[in-house]
């Protein structure tokens, strides 16, 4: 009758990854998708809850997630606007390209483009509003730190309830907690409709920290003049879930693991030299493929 609700408090990223798959492992309920295919076994879902109480602690990357280390890179940049061109034209039928991207619809919640005259692509024009959300948060946090408006959104229902995959990030909530030495802790929610726990979890934790800490908590301290450290972020999402299709993977990469190999080797430190530098070496490769996706999309 209920879809369960569980709750994961842990200090850093990748235990809170861990210990949340593990518990919608153990926990979750199976339901159907509106993506199985044919013989693809039940997903496993929950309404998930995870506190991460040192974001950007050690160790902050967990091996078991589908992807790399330039992976993580090339999320992040996506976050801070780098694949921004690659969202579609809405007056074009025929572009296949990406409904939105979340830095679209954090920086320029509201814009859209339509065209003069159909026939010519170039005649368009901004209509409706644009707003950009970002700068917004850090303009209030700045004015008023406690402030309990500091919020970003995605959902526009207007066009999303209409598409086949709208956005699954809702909404950011920031606050400012300042400590008795007059240091600031950028506290943040952050809410999903829904969350691939195996497929895009951990590269989302992953990305918004590191959003959070370059476009959010170091803009606010350079025009502050503050010391603006991560606080808590908290994760709620509406339906985390593991398709059925990823399960075996998951059970070889992680959960048949659990109890022979210590914690340690199943993580990276962010902050080790060696993956520091695999993570900031990877920028110039992914530069060169988004110039290369413009070039073939136009």
């Amino acid at each position: 009758m209920n879809i369960p609700v569980i709750c994961v408090e842990e200090k850093s990223i990748a235990k809170a990854y861990e210990s949340a798959l593990i518990r919608l492992y153990k926990e979750g309920t199976p339901f159907k998708t509106q993506y199985d295919k044919v013989g693809d076994p039940l997903s496993i879902d929950c309404t998930m809850n995870i506190t991460i109480l040192e974001p950007e602690t050690d160790p902050m990357i967990h091996k078991a997630f589908p992807g790399g280390i330039d992976d993580l890179k090339e999320y992040v940049m996506e976050l801070k606007g780098f694949k921004d061109s690659w969202v579609k034209n809405m007056n074009d039928p025929d572009d296949t390209r990406w409904e939105y991207t979340y830095h679209g619809r954090l920086a320029k919640y509201g814009s859209w483009k339509e065209l003069m005259d159909p026939a010519d692509k170039n005649s368009s024009h901004d209509v409706g509003f644009s707003i950009d959300q970002i700068q917004n948060v850090i303009d209030k946090l700045i004015k008023q730190p406690f402030t309990r408006q500091a919020q970003m959104i995605t959902w526009m229902p207007n066009h999303d309830l209409q598409v086949y995959d709208p956005p699954c990030l809702q909404s950011c909530w920031y606050r400012i907690m300042e400590d008795k030495e007059g240091l600031y802790w950028l506290n943040c929610n952050i809410r999903f409709r829904s969350n691939d726990a195996w497929g895009a979890n951990f590269m989302n934790m992953f990305g918004f920290v590191q959003f959070n800490r370059e476009e959010i908590a170091d803009k606010i301290s350079k025009q502050t003049g503050k010391e603006v450290r991560l606080g808590r972020l908290n994760w709620q999402a509406d339906s985390f879930h593991i398709y059925g299709k990823d399960i075996e993977k998951a059970k070889g990469m992680l959960f048949d693991r659990i109890n022979d190999m210590p914690f340690e080797e199943r993580t990276y430190n962010f902050h080790d030299e060696f993956i520091n530098e695999m993570y900031q070496d990877a920028e110039p490769m992914i530069l060169q493929k988004i110039e290369r996706y413009k070039e073939q999309h136009g």
